[in-house]
């Protein structure tokens, strides 16, 4: 596996920061944050991001869905510490966005993940509503 890019690893970059705890029940064996348990941290800390800019919740007209998601995991995560998620907005597109997910653990990163994010109505894509293209802008990775 290829190492990410360091300069994706300076959560500095990342607009958008929240904590998450983790969970007794997210342990392996090994008591590690088990990577199942990562991605679905990974998940929460996605919708919290797009609840946020206002593309989820009671108000929002469409849906977003993940078209694509990967992870590299970097170092293990224990519990009961939590993570703090820091997320940049790397792309966006007419229809879509990609989202770059940093995890970090006491300061340190445990995985990064990429995803990109499909707006749809009625169950099929659509343009991103008018005036989020701004609000994702201003939530780019920054220099």
């Amino acid at each position: 596996m290829a190492k990410p890019d360091p300069a994706l690893l300076d959560a500095a970059r990342y607009p958008y920061r929240l904590e998450i705890p983790t969970r007794f029940g997210d342990l392996d064996m090994n008591q590690h944050v088990n990577n199942v348990a990562m991605a679905g941290l990974f998940e929460d800390a996605r919708v919290r991001f797009l609840h946020h800019v206002g593309l989820m919740g009671p108000e929002s007209q469409v849906q977003p869905m993940a078209a694509s998601f990967a992870i590299d995991y970097l170092r293990q995560a224990y519990y009961p510490q939590p993570l703090t998620f820091c997320v940049a907005v790397s792309q966006i597109g007419n229809t879509s966005h990609t989202l770059i997910n940093l995890a970090l653990q006491d300061d340190r990163p445990v995985a990064l993940a990429h995803s990109v994010v499909v707006i749809t109505a009625g169950g099929r894509p659509c343009p991103l509503p008018q005036g989020i293209d701004s609000v994702l802008r201003s939530l780019a990775l920054r220099g």
